[in-house]
């Protein structure tokens, strides 16, 4: 619906307008300045307002795009503070021991990327001889998420340092000779060096924001101050279109993370074509974060440009560069300069006019080469100018040549993120652009020979001595020397150990208050660090709101709505809880900031981060191998866990398959207690296995239940068959001697479920049963592999599981909330006949017992499939199973 003079109705008809008559004067002013210099002198002119209005300090909105230029003129760069030629040389070695590492490995097929450090040296060199700080100087330096593909280019700088050996380089994909170089940034694989795994893409933005929120995290409660730590991501355009890569950015500006700083390589190209065919990456990505209130500095075009701009009086070159395509400006740098002519300067009679003032060379040199992200000067601007920006995170979109230097046979082709060599002549054609002193005679033996000046010249030692100054090398993984954890006191745990009585508990409820009292610990107390994405309430852990807090950098502005309630809705600036709210992967990064704050700031903490088992690793599995690749340690905790203990949330929320997930990764060890007590006997060992004196990099994955039961106290003498995945919980009464027997293996909540089997089939069918607590199938499996690897090497060694199940009479049944696949790991080491029930096949919203039979997971199913087994055994007559399904309305 419109208004008389078809204006739609705007936010501002519902303003009072104190003076009519000026608010028409200056529509009419516009309309002026449209009808006589055109609708671009208005535009103009408008966002000139806008632009003096922001710097008066009035509240307007800003403009999400702005024109497809640098946001820092040439005129007003900062003076740059370093040697410019001594800087280009050391990049021009970077470049060339970059390409000959992926060429010389091209030899044994191993693969490597060429073209994505070409584009972005001069964002990594700029960095590390001005900006990184290192590991060496005050604090804990500065944290660099390194984009996987440039790794190249790392390694070689480091080579030229004397951190990486020829030999190394030569050995880059090949690792199983113990010399070699991982692939991508990859901390587990090489850990002095690389902190952040960041190939798997999407996860190296997300992560750097909650890297950079967790170092204030660590700052705003006292337990390090990281005001000198800047946190740097380099990404690509490509990259961004992951929905992990976006998805924090509101977090970032909201939480005025102006220690995060966003690179972003505009090379215009994915891995196989255009990132915007189209359109325009670069004004897409400015509007998504100036949109979330992120400050953008645009870093697009070299020194080159600067004389087209000049001669720009009409605005006809910034009409045309915002709207070439993307996938035209790579063409572009691909054609001859008659192609640009035409194409380009041929669109309109202004720059018709315009290109005539230009000779061939300088449009060769601007639709080529010069672009913002090849000048260290430009570089070197951005970076300052985001280091020096306060109250938001900056975002740097510099654009590129993707393959740049490499030659016209790789700059720009939509291939190059798949060319792994280089010839001889084309290795020979980049030593003449980039000046290096390498002879024809280094190229004899048909390898391209990797350059170094010396480990004396004057490039090492300005290298050097920049990153001496800077606080040491980088990128750079340290351990800090650190004490231990004391383990916390014995008493913590005892009150698990004596069991709930009467009253009935769910192991989530067992393992929250557990926490909450190692918590209260004064030694390791505030290194606990309690993660949920939502719903804590959920998990009963709103207990914890008032004690311990919920962290927020403002503190608690508001009157909370329960505020006169005992467990109300705190927020602090020194809080404990990270409440992430509906987000399963920024809680995981929560995680990974906090299980790894060891290594990077030598501060060691305890996560335990809380969430709906069906939406750890299924939905952020991803998250839990970059967690175990960056060797992070702590509690994962899936709660609500099992296929049948949510009731009514149906196919959603049942989670039958979470323990199937993480026994792929081998960095996890995975435990589904059943009882409270073996809650806080896993606990108290992950504490002394992750934190102790012989600390292993690994985390620890617990499935809980919501299902309230009464505890039992813990029997004497079951601690290392909890720790180790099993062990007798009760054995079977036989009521005679020859009674048919056998072995009940059960875990988590389905403990419950054979111990009422084991009553059914005593009492209905005189049969025994043992019933056996599985803590964890997983490292039953472990074990057991461990010693088939032993007897490949000549060595004599028994499965626990094998030992534990020695000698007990008659078949396995083993049973859980989980897929049949979950404890068949285990079957091939088991003596005796194996056989195993599941929750196989998709939810369904029902009563537990309902869903139980449904799945035939529950104690009548189970005494039906013990029957089964028995009369394949001839031990029980082989009607008893149809008996007993009919009995029991199966």
């Amino acid at each position: 619906m419109t208004d008389p003079v078809g204006k739609l109705p705007s936010e501002l008809d519902q303003l009072p307008d104190r003076d009519p008559e000026e608010t028409a004067e200056w529509a009419a002013s516009l309309d002026a300045v449209t009808q006589a210099a055109g609708p671009h002198r208005a535009a103009y002119l408008m966002r000139r307002s806008l632009q003096h209005a922001e710097g008066a300090g009035l509240a307007l909105p800003k403009l999400l795009e702005t024109d497809y230029v640098n946001s820092i003129p040439t005129a007003a760069e900062p003076a740059f503070d370093g040697d410019l030629e001594m800087e280009s040389k050391i990049t021009a070695w970077n470049r060339w021991n970059a390409a000959a590492m992926v060429t010389r490995g091209a030899r044994y097929g191993v693969g490597g990327h060429i073209a994505t450090f070409a584009s972005a040296a001069w964002l990594y060199e700029t960095g590390f001889n001005h900006f990184f700080r290192g590991k060496e100087g005050d604090g804990s330096g500065d944290q660099l998420y390194i984009q996987g593909h440039a790794s190249p280019g790392i390694y070689a700088r480091a080579f030229l340092d004397g951190r990486i050996s020829e030999q190394q380089l030569d050995h880059f994909r090949q690792e199983s000779g113990g010399e070699g170089l991982p692939s991508y940034p990859h901390p587990r694989r090489l850990p002095w060096l690389w902190e952040f795994p960041t190939v798997s893409m999407g996860l190296g933005p997300l992560s750097a924001i909650y890297q950079a929120r967790f170092n204030r995290y660590l700052t705003n409660r006292s337990i390090k101050d990281t005001s000198n730590s800047h946190v740097w991501a380099f990404l690509g355009d490509g990259e961004m279109d992951e929905p992990e890569s976006t998805a924090a950015l509101a977090l970032a500006a909201r939480e005025q993370l102006d220690n995060l700083t966003f690179v972003i390589n505009c090379n215009l190209q994915r891995l196989d074509g255009p990132v915007r065919a189209n359109f325009r990456v670069v004004q897409e990505l400015e509007a998504q974060f100036r949109g979330a209130g992120w400050n953008v500095v645009k870093t697009l075009w070299g020194n080159a440009w600067d004389e087209l701009f000049q001669l720009d009086t009409t605005g006809a070159l910034l009409r045309r560069l915002r709207e070439v395509p993307d996938a035209q400006f790579q063409t572009y740098a691909t054609r001859d300069v008659a192609y640009i002519r035409d194409h380009f300067f041929g669109a309109e009679p202004a720059l018709a006019e315009l290109a005539k003032l230009l000779t061939d060379a300088k449009i060769a040199e601007c639709f080529y080469t010069s672009r913002g992200g090849h000048e260290a000067r430009k570089v070197y601007a951005a970076y300052k100018a985001a280091v020096e920006h306060k109250g938001a995170p900056t975002v740097i979109l510099a654009q590129t040549v993707k393959g740049y230097t490499l030659g016209k046979g790789f700059e720009s082709k939509n291939a190059n993120h798949q060319m792994k060599k280089l010839s001889i002549d084309e290795f020979k054609g980049m030593r003449e652009l980039l000046g290096l002193p390498i002879p024809d005679s280094a190229f004899e033996d048909g390898l391209v020979p990797y350059g170094h000046p010396g480990a004396d010249s004057p490039e090492v030692r300005y290298l050097q001595e920049r990153r001496a100054a800077l606080g040491g090398p980088a990128p750079a993984r340290r351990l800090h020397a650190s004490a231990p954890l004391p383990q916390p006191e014995e008493r913590t745990f005892k009150a698990l150990y004596k069991g709930s009585g009467k009253q009935e508990m769910a192991t989530t409820m067992a393992f929250v208050r557990l926490v909450k009292d190692l918590m209260r610990d004064k030694e390791t107390g505030k290194r606990w660090v309690p993660i949920v994405p939502d719903e804590a309430r959920t998990f009963g852990m709103e207990s914890l709101f008032p004690s311990a807090g919920i962290y927020s950098p403002l503190g608690q502005t508001y009157d909370p709505v329960d505020r006169d309630q005992l467990m109300y809705y705190k927020e602090a600036k020194d809080g404990q809880i990270l409440n992430e709210g509906i987000t399963e992967a920024g809680a995981m990064a929560d995680f990974i900031a906090a299980a790894t704050s060891y290594a990077t700031h030598g501060e060691t903490m305890i996560p335990f981060y809380i969430f709906y088992s069906m939406f750890g690793w299924q939905r952020t599995g991803d998250q839990m191998w970059q967690l175990a690749d960056q060797l992070g340690k702590g509690f994962i905790v899936g709660a609500t866990a099992g296929r049948t203990t949510l009731t009514g949330e149906g196919l959603q929320h049942a989670d039958g398959h979470s323990h199937l997930i993480a026994a792929t990764n081998p960095a996890s060890l995975n435990y589904d207690p059943a009882f409270a007590y073996e809650v806080a006997v896993i606990v108290k060992d992950g504490l002394r296995r992750m934190y102790g004196p012989d600390a292993e990099d690994v985390f620890y994955y617990l499935t809980v239940y919501n299902e309230p039961k009464p505890q039992p106290a813990m029997p004497e003498g079951v601690e290392e068959g909890i720790v180790k995945g099993l062990y007798r919980f009760k054995e079977g009464t036989p009521a005679k001697a020859d009674a048919p027997r056998l072995q009940l293996l059960a875990s988590g909540t389905a403990i419950h479920w054979a111990l009422e089997a084991q009553e059914l089939l005593a009492a209905d069918w005189g049969v025994t049963a043992d019933v056996w607590s599985a803590t964890s199938w997983g490292e039953l499996r472990r074990d057991a592999l461990e010693a088939d690897e032993a007897l490949l090497r000549g060595e004599v060694q028994v499965p626990y599981v094998t030992q534990a199940l020695s000698g007990a009479p008659g078949p396995v049944l083993a049973v859980s909330d989980w897929m049949r696949q979950v404890p068949d790991q285990i079957s091939q080491w088991v003596e005796q006949d194996w056989s195993s029930l599941g929750t196989d096949g998709f939810g369904l919203s029902d009563t537990r017992a309902a869903a139980r039979r449904h799945f035939g997971v529950d104690a009548q199913s189970i005494v039906v499939a013990s029957l089964a087994q028995l009369v394949k055994r001839g031990e029980v007559p082989a009607s008893a199973v149809k008996e007993a399904r009919e009995r029991y309305g199966l």
